[in-house]
């Protein structure tokens, strides 16, 4: 098509917060992706969120809103009931997850078990997202590597978004918490984030999760949470280090489950 060139422009940067109705190109060479539309010759913003543009496609991601869960994700849940047949977990999301008893363990369990023996109310643990009906069913698995209850430690809640970002490129940003609090940290793709080691270094641990999330937008954050973890810990990161396995055995200490949230 022979349109005016003059109109074919991207009107915002890459990884800038958009408004609601805001033009973030011309052209109708662009196309709109999820959270924009074409108005005309316009690709608008349909929510508040981050302008990321790839090529010719443009589209938002969210600032805010609740987990949605998809298949294969790793997520941190709350025991909320005990079933018949396994337990309801509480997910960060406005649908609760079932944990069925072989997804649960491979033990035998006898019929008429107690099942508050295995998994409590109030119980936390990092399993992993193995059914999503189209009703919005979710089932949900112990059974891989890493996934098991979580004992001790605190958990903190971030926006789900925000999750990439608090993990890094290939782990590096999450990995550097780690470095400079000696914390062990599962970060759930809900927004559950669990946290543990000395109490003074899960504070500072929590501090920096948060920065992380407040600052996500920013660019360089990776250079400037390594001189923020520097300041408050004393320990010197590096960002290019091999990012430590989120699977290790936890260390247990007898502290409570903190409701950082």
């Amino acid at each position: 098509m022979n349109g005016d060139k003059m109109t074919e422009e991207i009107l915002v940067k890459d990884k800038e917060i958009v408004v609601p109705g805001e033009t973030i190109a011309t052209g109708i060479s662009f196309l709109p992706g999820k959270g924009t539309y074409r108005d005309n010759d316009k690709i608008t913003a349909q929510r508040l969120g981050i302008a990321s543009i790839e090529g010719k496609v443009i589209k938002l991601i969210p600032l805010a809103g609740k987990y949605i869960p998809k298949l294969k994700d790793r997520v941190v849940g709350r025991v909320i009931d005990v079933l018949m047949t396994g337990w309801r977990l509480e997910i960060n999301s406005p649908y609760s997850a079932v944990m069925t008893l072989k997804d649960a363990t491979s033990e035998f369990i006898p019929r008429g078990a107690d099942l508050t023996q295995y998994y409590s109310l109030g119980d936390y643990v990092v399993c992993q997202i193995v059914n999503v009906t189209s009703q919005k069913l979710i089932d949900v698995s112990m059974k891989g590597p890493g996934l098991r209850k979580l004992r001790g430690g605190r958990i903190v809640e971030v926006n789900s978004q925000k999750v990439p970002r608090i993990i890094g490129k290939d782990g590096s940003m999450v990995s550097m918490v780690k470095q400079a609090t000696n914390c062990n940290i599962v970060v759930g793709q809900n927004g559950w984030i669990w946290i543990d080691g000395e109490p003074e270094n899960e504070v500072v641990a929590v501090k920096a999760i948060k920065k992380i999330e407040e600052d996500a937008h920013l660019s360089g954050l990776t250079d400037k949470m390594a001189a923020w973890l520097e300041k408050e810990t004393g320990v010197k990161v590096n960002p290019e280090a091999v990012p430590q396995a989120e699977e290790q055995t936890p260390s247990e200490h007898p502290h409570h489950f903190g409701g950082s949230q």
